[in-house]
Protein backbone atom coordinates (compact mmCIF):
# COMPACT_ATOMS: atom_id res chain seq x y z
CA UNK A 1 0.00 0.00 0.00
CA UNK A 2 1.34 3.75 -1.13
CA UNK A 3 2.46 5.44 2.16
CA UNK A 4 -0.30 8.56 1.04
CA UNK A 5 -2.68 6.09 1.67
CA UNK A 6 -1.56 5.39 6.07
CA UNK A 7 -4.20 7.58 7.24
CA UNK A 8 -7.31 4.87 5.97
CA UNK A 9 -5.59 1.89 6.84
CA UNK A 10 -4.80 3.65 10.67
CA UNK A 11 -8.40 4.33 10.99
CA UNK A 12 -9.53 0.57 9.83
CA UNK A 13 -7.09 -0.82 12.39
CA UNK A 14 -8.52 1.53 14.92
CA UNK A 15 -12.05 0.48 13.91
CA UNK A 16 -11.10 -3.56 14.60
CA UNK A 17 -9.00 -2.50 18.29
CA UNK A 18 -12.13 -0.73 19.82
CA UNK A 19 -14.19 -3.02 18.70
CA UNK A 20 -16.32 -1.19 16.62
CA UNK A 21 -15.85 -3.92 13.79
CA UNK A 22 -15.26 -7.53 14.26
CA UNK A 23 -14.30 -8.31 11.02
CA UNK A 24 -14.31 -6.98 7.78
CA UNK A 25 -12.28 -6.29 4.43
CA UNK A 26 -11.67 -2.51 2.56
CA UNK A 27 -10.22 -2.18 -0.98
CA UNK A 28 -9.93 1.02 -2.54
CA UNK A 29 -8.81 1.64 -6.27
CA UNK A 30 -7.53 4.90 -7.47
CA UNK A 31 -6.52 6.16 -10.50
CA UNK A 32 -7.12 2.69 -11.99
CA UNK A 33 -5.22 0.68 -9.60
CA UNK A 34 -5.68 -1.40 -6.42
CA UNK A 35 -4.50 1.62 -3.43
CA UNK A 36 -5.64 -0.34 -0.13
CA UNK A 37 -6.21 -3.82 -0.08
CA UNK A 38 -7.15 -4.53 4.01
CA UNK A 39 -8.81 -7.25 6.19
CA UNK A 40 -9.30 -7.62 10.10
CA UNK A 41 -11.10 -9.29 12.70
CA UNK A 42 -12.53 -12.61 12.68
CA UNK A 43 -15.37 -14.13 10.38
CA UNK A 44 -16.97 -16.38 13.08
CA UNK A 45 -16.05 -20.12 14.36
CA UNK A 46 -15.25 -21.48 17.24
CA UNK A 47 -12.02 -20.50 19.66
CA UNK A 48 -10.46 -17.64 20.73
CA UNK A 49 -11.32 -14.85 18.62
CA UNK A 50 -12.64 -17.25 16.12
CA UNK A 51 -11.36 -18.08 12.97
CA UNK A 52 -9.47 -14.85 11.05
CA UNK A 53 -10.81 -13.05 8.16
CA UNK A 54 -8.70 -14.18 4.87
CA UNK A 55 -8.12 -12.23 1.59
CA UNK A 56 -11.17 -14.92 0.09
CA UNK A 57 -13.73 -14.47 3.07
CA UNK A 58 -16.75 -14.14 1.48
CA UNK A 59 -19.98 -11.85 3.57
CA UNK A 60 -23.55 -11.47 3.13
CA UNK A 61 -23.46 -7.64 2.01
CA UNK A 62 -27.12 -6.92 2.09
CA UNK A 63 -28.13 -4.28 -0.73
CA UNK A 64 -24.44 -4.11 -2.35
CA UNK A 65 -26.22 -6.72 -4.21
CA UNK A 66 -28.30 -4.74 -5.96
CA UNK A 67 -26.47 -3.08 -8.34
CA UNK A 68 -24.74 -6.48 -9.04
CA UNK A 69 -28.13 -8.09 -9.78
CA UNK A 70 -29.01 -4.72 -12.02
CA UNK A 71 -25.54 -5.30 -13.90
CA UNK A 72 -26.97 -8.70 -14.99
CA UNK A 73 -30.08 -7.68 -16.51
CA UNK A 74 -28.05 -4.38 -18.21
CA UNK A 75 -25.71 -6.76 -20.04
CA UNK A 76 -29.06 -7.79 -21.62
CA UNK A 77 -29.47 -4.21 -22.76
CA UNK A 78 -26.50 -3.85 -24.23
CA UNK A 79 -26.73 -7.16 -26.11
CA UNK A 80 -30.26 -5.50 -27.48
CA UNK A 81 -32.26 -8.39 -25.79
CA UNK A 82 -34.12 -6.00 -23.26
CA UNK A 83 -35.11 -2.89 -23.55
CA UNK A 84 -35.37 -0.45 -20.98
CA UNK A 85 -38.90 1.04 -22.01
CA UNK A 86 -40.59 -2.07 -22.75
CA UNK A 87 -43.09 -3.68 -20.71
CA UNK A 88 -42.07 -6.16 -17.82
CA UNK A 89 -44.86 -7.99 -19.20
CA UNK A 90 -43.58 -8.06 -22.68
CA UNK A 91 -40.79 -10.32 -21.33
CA UNK A 92 -42.84 -11.89 -18.24
CA UNK A 93 -46.42 -12.44 -19.15
CA UNK A 94 -47.66 -13.44 -16.30
CA UNK A 95 -46.80 -10.12 -14.84
CA UNK A 96 -49.53 -7.47 -13.85
CA UNK A 97 -48.18 -4.41 -12.55
CA UNK A 98 -48.03 -2.07 -15.50
CA UNK A 99 -44.71 -1.26 -14.83
CA UNK A 100 -41.02 -0.42 -17.74
CA UNK A 101 -38.26 -2.44 -16.73
CA UNK A 102 -36.67 1.17 -16.11
CA UNK A 103 -38.94 1.33 -13.59
CA UNK A 104 -38.04 -2.16 -12.53
CA UNK A 105 -34.70 -1.20 -11.71
CA UNK A 106 -35.18 2.40 -10.81
CA UNK A 107 -37.51 1.39 -7.82
CA UNK A 108 -40.25 3.13 -8.77
CA UNK A 109 -42.48 0.30 -10.00
CA UNK A 110 -44.06 0.46 -7.12
CA UNK A 111 -43.74 -3.74 -5.67
CA UNK A 112 -41.50 -2.52 -2.71
CA UNK A 113 -42.88 -5.56 -0.56
CA UNK A 114 -44.04 -9.15 -1.38
CA UNK A 115 -47.46 -9.32 -1.02
CA UNK A 116 -48.48 -12.60 0.64
CA UNK A 117 -46.49 -13.03 4.04
CA UNK A 118 -44.19 -16.32 3.61
CA UNK A 119 -41.91 -18.15 5.78
CA UNK A 120 -38.09 -17.59 5.96
CA UNK A 121 -38.18 -21.84 4.14
CA UNK A 122 -39.52 -20.10 0.97
CA UNK A 123 -36.63 -17.61 -0.03
CA UNK A 124 -35.46 -20.84 -1.60
CA UNK A 125 -38.67 -20.93 -4.08
CA UNK A 126 -37.72 -18.46 -6.42
CA UNK A 127 -41.07 -19.75 -8.54
CA UNK A 128 -43.47 -18.75 -5.72
CA UNK A 129 -41.77 -15.12 -4.92
CA UNK A 130 -42.01 -14.25 -8.34
CA UNK A 131 -45.59 -15.80 -8.89
CA UNK A 132 -46.49 -13.88 -5.63
CA UNK A 133 -45.09 -10.92 -7.27
CA UNK A 134 -46.58 -11.05 -10.87
CA UNK A 135 -50.10 -11.33 -9.49
CA UNK A 136 -49.29 -8.16 -6.78
CA UNK A 137 -51.34 -4.86 -7.12
CA UNK A 138 -48.90 -1.94 -6.96
CA UNK A 139 -48.92 0.09 -3.76
CA UNK A 140 -48.43 3.41 -6.15
CA UNK A 141 -48.62 3.83 -9.49
CA UNK A 142 -45.66 2.82 -11.43
CA UNK A 143 -43.17 5.41 -12.22
CA UNK A 144 -44.98 8.38 -10.10
CA UNK A 145 -42.68 7.97 -7.03
CA UNK A 146 -40.02 5.62 -5.62
CA UNK A 147 -39.25 3.58 -2.49
CA UNK A 148 -36.43 0.85 -2.17
CA UNK A 149 -37.91 -2.26 -3.20
CA UNK A 150 -35.68 -4.14 0.17
CA UNK A 151 -36.35 -7.40 -0.91
CA UNK A 152 -38.10 -7.99 -4.06
CA UNK A 153 -35.41 -6.18 -6.66
CA UNK A 154 -33.54 -9.13 -7.08
CA UNK A 155 -36.52 -11.26 -8.11
CA UNK A 156 -38.47 -8.70 -10.32
CA UNK A 157 -35.00 -8.03 -11.87
CA UNK A 158 -33.37 -11.36 -11.82
CA UNK A 159 -36.84 -12.81 -13.46
CA UNK A 160 -36.44 -10.83 -16.32
CA UNK A 161 -33.13 -12.10 -16.69
CA UNK A 162 -34.30 -15.56 -16.68
CA UNK A 163 -36.97 -15.25 -19.31
CA UNK A 164 -35.21 -13.82 -21.32
CA UNK A 165 -31.45 -15.64 -21.03
CA UNK A 166 -33.36 -18.79 -19.34
CA UNK A 167 -30.56 -18.75 -16.92
CA UNK A 168 -31.40 -17.51 -13.30
CA UNK A 169 -29.54 -14.58 -11.77
CA UNK A 170 -26.98 -16.17 -9.97
CA UNK A 171 -25.85 -18.36 -13.02
CA UNK A 172 -25.79 -15.56 -15.17
CA UNK A 173 -23.58 -13.40 -12.77
CA UNK A 174 -21.43 -16.45 -12.75
CA UNK A 175 -21.13 -17.42 -16.10
CA UNK A 176 -21.44 -13.59 -17.39
CA UNK A 177 -20.16 -11.45 -15.09
CA UNK A 178 -18.05 -13.17 -12.20
CA UNK A 179 -15.79 -15.47 -14.45
CA UNK A 180 -15.21 -12.55 -17.17
CA UNK A 181 -13.62 -9.98 -14.98
CA UNK A 182 -12.62 -12.47 -12.48
CA UNK A 183 -14.55 -11.62 -9.17
CA UNK A 184 -15.10 -13.43 -6.23
CA UNK A 185 -18.58 -12.83 -5.55
CA UNK A 186 -21.96 -14.81 -6.12
CA UNK A 187 -25.61 -15.48 -5.56
CA UNK A 188 -26.47 -19.00 -3.86
CA UNK A 189 -23.58 -20.33 -3.26
CA UNK A 190 -22.33 -23.44 -3.93
CA UNK A 191 -21.02 -25.73 -0.44
CA UNK A 192 -17.45 -25.56 -0.85
CA UNK A 193 -18.04 -21.40 -1.17
CA UNK A 194 -20.34 -21.35 2.00
CA UNK A 195 -17.31 -22.54 4.09
CA UNK A 196 -15.36 -19.50 2.96
CA UNK A 197 -18.29 -17.27 4.64
CA UNK A 198 -18.11 -14.92 7.64
CA UNK A 199 -20.67 -15.41 10.24
CA UNK A 200 -22.44 -11.93 10.41
CA UNK A 201 -23.02 -10.75 14.06
CA UNK A 202 -25.01 -8.03 15.76
CA UNK A 203 -23.60 -5.37 16.96
CA UNK A 204 -26.25 -4.24 18.70
CA UNK A 205 -28.53 -6.77 20.01
CA UNK A 206 -31.71 -4.56 19.21
CA UNK A 207 -30.49 -3.62 15.77
CA UNK A 208 -33.01 -5.84 14.18
CA UNK A 209 -35.86 -4.29 15.77
CA UNK A 210 -34.33 -0.35 14.95
CA UNK A 211 -34.00 -1.68 11.27
CA UNK A 212 -37.66 -2.82 11.02
CA UNK A 213 -38.96 0.04 12.22
CA UNK A 214 -42.79 0.35 12.83
CA UNK A 215 -44.38 -3.21 13.10
CA UNK A 216 -47.26 -3.03 9.97
CA UNK A 217 -45.29 0.04 7.96
CA UNK A 218 -44.42 -0.36 4.52
CA UNK A 219 -40.66 -0.28 5.82
CA UNK A 220 -41.29 -3.22 8.06
CA UNK A 221 -43.56 -4.94 5.20
CA UNK A 222 -40.35 -4.53 2.76
CA UNK A 223 -38.12 -5.82 5.26
CA UNK A 224 -39.76 -8.51 7.30
CA UNK A 225 -41.02 -10.75 4.30
CA UNK A 226 -40.35 -13.26 4.02
CA UNK A 227 -39.28 -13.85 7.11
CA UNK A 228 -35.52 -14.64 8.56
CA UNK A 229 -33.88 -11.68 7.01
CA UNK A 230 -32.65 -10.57 9.74
CA UNK A 231 -32.17 -13.34 11.69
CA UNK A 232 -28.57 -14.60 12.60
CA UNK A 233 -29.91 -18.27 12.60
CA UNK A 234 -31.33 -17.92 9.07
CA UNK A 235 -28.68 -15.39 7.71
CA UNK A 236 -26.03 -17.95 8.47
CA UNK A 237 -27.44 -21.08 7.64
CA UNK A 238 -26.85 -23.37 3.99
CA UNK A 239 -30.18 -22.48 3.76
CA UNK A 240 -29.38 -18.52 3.09
CA UNK A 241 -26.27 -18.87 1.72
CA UNK A 242 -27.34 -21.37 -1.11
CA UNK A 243 -30.76 -19.76 -1.70
CA UNK A 244 -31.04 -16.59 -4.52
CA UNK A 245 -32.31 -13.46 -2.84
CA UNK A 246 -29.94 -11.24 -4.97
CA UNK A 247 -31.60 -8.03 -3.63
CA UNK A 248 -29.54 -8.39 0.31
CA UNK A 249 -28.07 -11.99 -0.59
CA UNK A 250 -25.04 -11.18 -2.34
CA UNK A 251 -21.99 -12.72 -0.88
CA UNK A 252 -18.41 -11.07 -1.68
CA UNK A 253 -15.01 -9.80 -0.61
CA UNK A 254 -14.05 -6.19 -0.70
CA UNK A 255 -11.39 -6.70 -3.00
CA UNK A 256 -14.19 -7.98 -5.79
CA UNK A 257 -16.46 -4.95 -5.46
CA UNK A 258 -14.20 -2.56 -5.81
CA UNK A 259 -12.78 -4.44 -9.17
CA UNK A 260 -16.30 -4.63 -10.57
CA UNK A 261 -16.83 -0.69 -9.82
CA UNK A 262 -13.23 0.10 -11.30
CA UNK A 263 -14.41 -1.41 -14.39
CA UNK A 264 -17.84 0.19 -14.67
CA UNK A 265 -15.87 3.73 -13.77
CA UNK A 266 -13.33 2.61 -16.48
CA UNK A 267 -16.05 2.49 -19.28
CA UNK A 268 -17.30 -1.19 -18.79
CA UNK A 269 -13.48 -2.57 -19.47
CA UNK A 270 -11.51 -4.50 -17.22
CA UNK A 271 -8.10 -6.33 -18.36
CA UNK A 272 -9.10 -5.82 -21.73
CA UNK A 273 -12.75 -7.90 -21.06
CA UNK A 274 -15.65 -5.22 -22.18
CA UNK A 275 -18.79 -5.80 -20.46
CA UNK A 276 -21.19 -3.26 -21.36
CA UNK A 277 -20.50 -0.16 -23.40
CA UNK A 278 -19.58 3.25 -21.82
CA UNK A 279 -22.89 4.51 -23.56
CA UNK A 280 -25.10 2.21 -21.35
CA UNK A 281 -23.30 3.09 -18.12
CA UNK A 282 -23.72 6.65 -18.65
CA UNK A 283 -27.33 5.78 -18.76
CA UNK A 284 -27.05 3.90 -15.83
CA UNK A 285 -25.93 6.06 -13.82
CA UNK A 286 -27.54 9.08 -14.77
CA UNK A 287 -30.61 9.97 -12.38
CA UNK A 288 -33.66 8.39 -13.00
CA UNK A 289 -35.20 9.53 -10.30
CA UNK A 290 -34.89 12.41 -7.37
CA UNK A 291 -37.42 12.59 -4.74
CA UNK A 292 -38.67 11.10 -1.70
CA UNK A 293 -38.24 7.63 -1.30
CA UNK A 294 -40.70 6.18 0.70
CA UNK A 295 -39.35 2.96 2.28
CA UNK A 296 -36.26 4.89 3.27
CA UNK A 297 -37.88 7.50 4.32
CA UNK A 298 -35.86 10.60 3.03
CA UNK A 299 -35.05 11.78 -0.19
CA UNK A 300 -33.28 9.76 -2.52
CA UNK A 301 -31.51 10.07 -6.38
CA UNK A 302 -32.07 6.39 -8.04
CA UNK A 303 -30.21 5.42 -10.88
CA UNK A 304 -30.61 2.40 -12.61
CA UNK A 305 -29.79 -0.09 -10.13
CA UNK A 306 -27.48 2.26 -7.44
CA UNK A 307 -28.13 5.18 -5.34
CA UNK A 308 -26.24 8.77 -6.68
CA UNK A 309 -24.96 11.20 -3.93
CA UNK A 310 -24.58 14.84 -5.03
CA UNK A 311 -21.00 14.58 -5.36
CA UNK A 312 -21.61 12.83 -8.72
CA UNK A 313 -20.37 9.04 -7.00
CA UNK A 314 -22.79 6.00 -7.50
CA UNK A 315 -23.28 2.58 -5.73
CA UNK A 316 -25.02 1.17 -2.81
CA UNK A 317 -24.69 0.42 0.86
CA UNK A 318 -26.53 -2.49 2.22
CA UNK A 319 -28.23 -2.19 5.61
CA UNK A 320 -25.59 -3.50 8.39
CA UNK A 321 -22.62 -1.08 7.17
CA UNK A 322 -21.36 -2.91 3.69
CA UNK A 323 -20.93 -0.35 0.86
CA UNK A 324 -19.15 0.07 -2.94
CA UNK A 325 -19.59 3.07 -5.14
CA UNK A 326 -17.50 4.79 -7.45
CA UNK A 327 -16.34 8.19 -7.21
CA UNK A 328 -16.26 9.46 -10.96
CA UNK A 329 -15.23 12.81 -9.69
CA UNK A 330 -12.00 11.77 -7.21
CA UNK A 331 -10.62 8.68 -9.65
CA UNK A 332 -11.50 6.32 -6.93
CA UNK A 333 -13.92 2.79 -6.53
CA UNK A 334 -14.30 1.98 -2.57
CA UNK A 335 -15.54 -1.59 -1.22
CA UNK A 336 -16.25 -2.44 2.05
CA UNK A 337 -17.32 -5.61 3.27
CA UNK A 338 -18.42 -6.19 6.88
CA UNK A 339 -20.01 -8.92 9.10
CA UNK A 340 -20.73 -6.44 11.87
CA UNK A 341 -24.29 -5.49 11.31
CA UNK A 342 -24.14 -1.63 12.72
CA UNK A 343 -24.76 1.59 11.52
CA UNK A 344 -22.60 3.62 8.28
CA UNK A 345 -20.38 5.62 10.70
CA UNK A 346 -17.44 2.95 10.10
CA UNK A 347 -16.97 4.02 6.21
CA UNK A 348 -17.77 7.47 6.99
CA UNK A 349 -15.19 7.87 8.77
CA UNK A 350 -12.88 5.83 6.40
CA UNK A 351 -13.96 7.67 3.56
CA UNK A 352 -13.04 11.14 5.52
CA UNK A 353 -9.57 9.77 6.06
CA UNK A 354 -9.51 9.00 2.41
CA UNK A 355 -10.84 12.20 0.87
CA UNK A 356 -8.33 14.04 3.62
CA UNK A 357 -5.23 12.51 1.64
CA UNK A 358 -6.86 12.43 -2.01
Amino acid sequence: MHARFAPVRDHFHDLLASGRETGAGLTIWYDGQPAVDLIGGSRGGHGPGGTPWLPDTLVNVYSVGKPVAALCLLVLVDRGTVELDAPVDRYWPEFRTPATVRQVLSHTAGLPAFPVPRPASAITDWALLTGDLAAADPEWSPGSVAGEHAWTYGHLVGEVVRRVDGRSVGRFLAEEIADRWQLDLGFGLAEADQLRCADLRYGDPQWPSRKLGEPGSLRARALGNPAGGLDLAVLNSPLWRGAEMPAVNLHATASSLARLYAGLLAGGVLDGVRLVSPDLIAEATRVQYDGPDLVLDRPVQWTLGMQREPDGSWGMGGIGGSSAWADPERGYTFAYATAHLAEHDRVDELVEALHSVL
